[in-house]
């Protein structure tokens, strides 16, 4: 019971990564308020709790929104412990000699300045809290290209940035704030993007699992479980002296080029031992 008596506040909730930290907070005496835009699903993830979870409405583009989320939260049980700023979705798609202001504009309210105002409203209400921590969804995108859309990685990228300018500001109040750099987890933000009907949605989920899976040096696909587990761990007390940091939740996808981990991808050393064993016997039949 690691956050008993403690307040948390998860957005992007109703589903994948934001739901399963949702689950896992409560289950361990935490009071969580769980923030979206699907209130269908939300609010059946706090009536099928014991009272513990609390779903409010909260689109994360609307300033207006989040700080009603953190009043509420604040107001009702005294103050905020945790903040997990985990909404988002993959944006546009269009590369960066395509993009539209537009488009830009719309990825970067979602990912990035949210973040910021998340932490921006949740501050009054966590100033004095023991413990209190700011953990921020980032991705392995913001290590480099070819992860995601050239956006949502400039988005990611200044999130570890952002988090790290927090956590410099929030030292004098006690908040720690650090980030989550997932790998491919098994949620809806890949199929929500897709313009493929719903009944689609299921086999093309199946798909990413499976080539997920196939795509780093851990066999398996990654979980909703295995990111709100990493979040636990920076909000509680065993992560308390972590702090404006990110933590590479991954499966080893970022540790190299394929062939650092892969044993039949072929490297450039044994094309040219290759080379050298051809030209060897080259000699030796002359």
């Amino acid at each position: 019971m690691r956050f008993s008596g403690k307040t948390v506040v998860i957005t992007g909730a109703a589903s994948g990564i934001g739901e399963e930290a949702a689950k896992l907070f409560a289950s361990e005496g935490a009071i969580v308020y769980a923030a979206d835009i699907d209130d269908k699903a939300g609010q059946a993830l706090a009536d099928a709790s014991d009272g513990s979870i609390r779903y409010q409405h909260c689109d994360v583009c609307s300033c207006e929104d989040i700080k009603a989320l953190m009043d509420r939260a604040g107001e009702e049980t005294g103050g905020i412990d945790v903040v997990f700023n985990n909404a988002g979705a993959g944006g546009t798609r269009a590369p960066m000699h395509e993009v539209e202001p537009d488009e830009w504009d719309r990825t970067m309210d979602l990912l990035l300045r949210s973040v910021a105002f998340g932490i921006r409203y949740a501050v009054p209400h966590m100033k004095g809290r023991p413990g209190a921590s700011i953990v921020n969804t980032s991705s392995v995108a913001a290590v480099g290209p070819g992860y995601s859309p050239s956006v949502y990685a400039v988005a990611k990228g200044g999130l570890l940035h952002l988090t790290k300018s927090a956590a410099a500001d929030l030292a004098q109040f006690g908040i720690r704030v650090n980030a989550i750099q997932p790998g491919f987890i098994n949620t809806n933000i890949f199929t929500s993007t897709l313009e493929i009907p719903d009944e689609m949605k299921g086999a093309a989920k199946d798909a990413i699992r499976q080539m997920s899976s196939n795509a780093q040096p851990v066999k398996r696909p990654g979980m909703p479980r295995d990111i709100a587990e990493a979040c636990a761990f920076l909000a509680s007390e065993a992560g308390s002296f972590v702090n404006g940091t990110s933590l590479i939740v991954d499966g080893g996808i970022t540790i190299g080029p394929r062939h650092s981990w892969d044993e039949e991808e072929p490297t450039m050393f044994a094309a040219l031992e290759a080379m050298e064993e051809a030209a060897k016997a080259g000699d030796a039949s002359a």
